[in-house]
């Protein structure tokens, strides 16, 4: 919840919830009561949904919800309702487009279509409705059919305004949704008139599901955050991911050093990562660096610290059966609650509903160890590099601030010689880097591992040899007699065979 700079007083400034817990954290509480919003978005996007979220929230509460509906017909109404398994009982619902009403004195009432009367009267049914249900929400569906009706633009801002100055003096919070549809472009002057201004957008991507995203344009009175957040609907309607502020998120901790249960791989980073710090394994495919970063795991839930690893690539029991083989019993720790593995589509996943998911592990969960695996997978989930950077700097800072111990694995491109980044480079992100990589002696490949840099403290500088097999991680001796390791063609200076397949 955002913090104010100011103590709300309820009489003073009286909140009223969107419906959407969400939204409500954005802005920090709810929308101020007894004024007139405008929410606007394409057709699709989710604007009537929110509004019925709106004025189910309301009956919640036991207040009255008017729902005025210029374009949808009631009957189109439930079965939206329907779909998210909810009821309209108890809301008032004002289909303009069944309405009975006299044109004129003497004539016989009929059918009344939006196209077919003056803006004029169609305003003058809705404040008869209003007036005589009396609610304390209210929401029009649409402005694009008044638009339609006004014609002259002038007179249709005239009429808007109208509205306002009516229920100005009504004790009434006020929704107008506008679909777009008939203004070549946005309306600068009606969101002039509004208190305040929520925009939905709904992204069509090349490949995967659509991507959804709210931002408040505009709140008269109130501290909001501001920014795109990402959002979806489900059934039972919208779920908003407030965009992540690491500073709003700190609590102490003790910044000690978290052992791998490996003297030897502890040595190379001076007793191992410190809580509040982020290292990054990085390396080709098949070089290791799930396996490392799952000794750390494993450590974890051996001190009954609860950790959480979240898998974009490897199939889950894949996985599991490939640790079972090395030594390490995850099953053992999934059965105890003390390891979650969150198998992720990228293609399904936007990247403020994977921050949700971290989020909700660490403050409801008390997990204290994240492993994302990988990045690479992350990158997918949000492809605008210079957002990405942004989103997984305040993800990593985010995760400091709550003394969390992070591992990202990064695959890089090719096996031997040079090698690229997949993607973004976020080793200046990372406080720690490791770096496995396959170089051949003997007739053999084989894995050397060396630490890059660690900003919790020293390390060690040398290039020691490292085998995974049946017995788990062996972290070898230096490797003093090898020259160009790191570029995968080392040569051998030496005249003994100081490698760990000697001493099979």
């Amino acid at each position: 919840m955002i913090k104010l700079d100011h103590t709300t007083d309820p009489e003073l400034d009286p909140r009223v919830s969107t419906g959407v817990p969400g939204l409500d954290d954005i802005l920090a509480g709810g929308l101020m009561a007894n004024r007139l919003y405008l929410i606007e978005g394409q057709p699709g996007a989710g604007k009537t949904t929110l509004a019925l979220q709106f004025l189910l929230a309301g009956r919640a509460r036991g207040e009255s919800g008017l729902y005025v509906t210029l374009s949808e017909t009631e009957e189109e109404l439930h079965a939206v309702a329907r779909s998210h398994g909810i009821t309209l009982d108890g809301i008032a619902l004002f289909e303009l487009a069944s309405t009975k009403q006299t044109l004129s004195a003497g004539q016989d009432q009929t059918l009344l279509h939006p196209w077919e009367v003056e803006l004029g009267e169609t305003i003058k049914l809705i404040i008869d409705k209003v007036e005589a249900t009396n609610p304390s929400l209210v929401v029009f569906d649409s402005l694009s059919e008044m638009r339609l009706l006004a014609q002259d633009p002038l007179r249709y801002r005239r009429q808007i305004l109208a509205l306002k100055q009516f229920f100005a003096g009504r004790s009434t919070t006020v929704m107008l949704l506008d679909d777009m549809t008939a203004a070549a472009e946005r309306d600068l002057q009606l969101h002039s008139l509004c208190h305040g201004v929520i925009t939905l957008e709904r992204l069509s991507q090349q490949f995967g599901a659509a991507r959804r995203r709210i931002e408040v344009q505009k709140m008269r009175g109130i501290r909001f955050r501001a920014g795109y957040h990402d959002f979806k609907i489900e059934q039972g309607g919208l779920i908003v991911y407030p965009r992540l502020v690491a500073l709003e998120h700190h609590r102490p901790f003790i910044g000690a050093a978290v052992s791998s249960g490996i003297p030897a791989l502890d040595t190379l980073l001076d007793g191992g990562p410190l809580r509040g710090t982020s290292t990054l394994i990085t390396g080709p495919a098949g070089s290791g660096k799930t396996t490392l970063a799952l000794q750390y795991v494993d450590a974890a839930c051996r001190r009954g610290e609860r950790a959480v690893l979240y898998e974009f690539d490897e199939r889950a029991g894949t996985l599991i059966s490939r640790c079972a083989n090395q030594g390490i019993d995850l099953n053992a720790h999934i059965a105890a609650g003390r390891l979650v593995i969150k198998q992720i589509d990228p293609a399904e996943l936007s990247p403020g509903e994977f921050d949700a998911m971290v989020r909700h592990e660490i403050e409801a969960h008390g997990a204290r160890m994240i492993v994302i695996d990988s990045l690479a997978g992350y990158t997918l989930s949000m492809p605008e590099e210079q957002r990405l950077v942004l989103q997984l700097h305040e993800l990593l800072s985010y995760l400091n601030q709550q003394g969390i111990v992070t591992f990202l694995i990064n695959t890089q491109a090719g096996l031997v010689g040079g090698m690229q980044n997949n993607g973004i480079n976020v080793s200046f992100l990372s406080d720690a880097v490791l770096l496995l990589r396959f170089f051949e002696a003997g007739g053999r490949m084989l894995k050397a591992l060396s630490v890059i840099k660690n900003r919790g403290g020293s390390h060690e500088d040398a290039i020691r040899e490292v085998r995974i097999g049946e017995s788990g991680i062996r972290i070898g001796e230096p490797l003093t007699q090898f020259h160009g390791v790191l570029t995968g063609t080392p040569t051998y200076l030496g005249d003994g065979d100081p490698l760990l397949m000697a001493r099979d």
